[in-house]
């Protein structure tokens, strides 16, 4: 017999949704069985599997070890094993220290530097979501037993080449909360860039946005294309350094679409100054000679969440109505004393 006590990092899942994390390789048809003879219980009573978990809850499979184990196979044990021999192969001294700009029971927000994937891509990959697991398991806000039923993880993301604000939720309920936050875009996403170019563009711009998965590059049109999906950006000047003829740019992502800002700023005549996708490339070759900019200047340096209205406490009544900053690269120093424009 196995018994697992609910605690933050599970509470608010259905009960079956709870048992299919725990045994993540058995059949669907299998955790309703057990529901039904009662191989399953929750609090000693038995469930039909529709039963939100409140903490405290105890769950118990009343199955031998070696069943339990079998079900298992492909969960928490490989995975441990392969984020632990990633970084002890050939990257733990070489990652950044993780930059954390807020933590709570259900949230974890950071600031992810350039040239560091969002999530992996492959199984060796270390991204800022296997750095983040790490800290929660060595800080011990989460255990191992935990990782059995949920996996923290991040709810955006951005480019490699990209920094910022990264949002990332330590349990079911603040998962929710931010994929709920992201969907129906109520939490707004602030980016700052450094265009060529003088420019007055400020406005809402919209345009389509196809993408060919091969080179995995966008394009922009004015008109609707077959596959094409509607982009929405929000675009303020904040300054104009005129010895390197610069503009500095705060951008509102209504919509967010990969690599949304820089393929609608190149079209708008205004590429990101070393962005090597869509930037000009004369151009990037002078400011890395010039300023030594050797990266992209786009930066996610802002996120806002809404207001939440109600008597009764929930998920997310801890982030109402906050703002929360991260410090840009130090590529946007080289040209502008940002600390003074933002």
């Amino acid at each position: 017999m196995k018994e697992i006590v609910v605690t933050k990092n599970e509470e608010g899942y259905k009960l079956k949704k709870l048992c299919m994390n725990y045994l993540n390789s058995a059949p669907t048809s299998f955790i309703y069985k057990m529901l039904r003879k009662k191989n399953i219980v929750l609090n000693d009573k038995k469930a039909d599997g529709n039963e939100v978990v409140k903490l405290g809850d105890s769950i118990k499979f009343y199955m031998k070890d070696e069943t339990i184990e079998g079900f298992q196979k492909n969960n928490l044990k490989n995975n441990l094993n392969n984020l632990n021999n990633n970084f002890e192969n050939s990257l733990e001294k070489s990652l950044p220290k993780l930059d954390i700009i807020y933590e709570d029971d259900d949230f974890i927000f950071c600031n992810k530097p350039i040239n560091l994937l969002s999530q992996k891509a492959k199984a060796e990959d270390i991204s800022i979501n296997e750095i983040i697991l790490k800290y929660l398991l060595d800080s011990g806000s989460v255990t191992e037993e935990n990782l059995k039923i949920f996996r923290p993880s991040v709810c955006n993301r951005l480019d490699r080449n990209t920094s910022g604000i990264i949002l990332a939720a330590k349990t079911p309920d603040g998962a929710r909360f931010l994929s709920e936050q992201i969907k129906n875009r109520t939490v707004k996403k602030l980016y700052l860039a450094i265009v060529y170019g003088k420019t007055n563009i400020n406005g809402h711009y919209k345009a389509f946005l196809s993408k060919d998965k091969k080179t995995n590059k966008v394009t922009i049109t004015d008109k609707k294309l077959p596959g094409s999906d509607l982009i929405e950006t929000k675009v303020k000047k904040i300054a104009y350094q005129r010895d390197s003829n610069v503009t500095l740019l705060s951008i509102e992502l209504i919509t967010g679409k990969s690599h949304q800002i820089r393929a609608h700023l190149a079209s708008l005549g205004f590429p990101i100054i070393g962005d090597i996708k869509y930037g000009n490339k004369k151009v990037n070759d002078r400011f890395r000679n010039e300023y030594k900019v050797m990266n992209q200047a786009l930066s996610a340096y802002k996120v806002i969440f809404p207001e939440i209205n109600g008597n009764e406490p929930k998920t997310g009544i801890t982030v109402s109505g906050k703002e929360f900053i991260a410090k840009p690269d130090k590529t946007f120093y080289k040209l502008f004393d940002i600390d003074n424009l933002v």
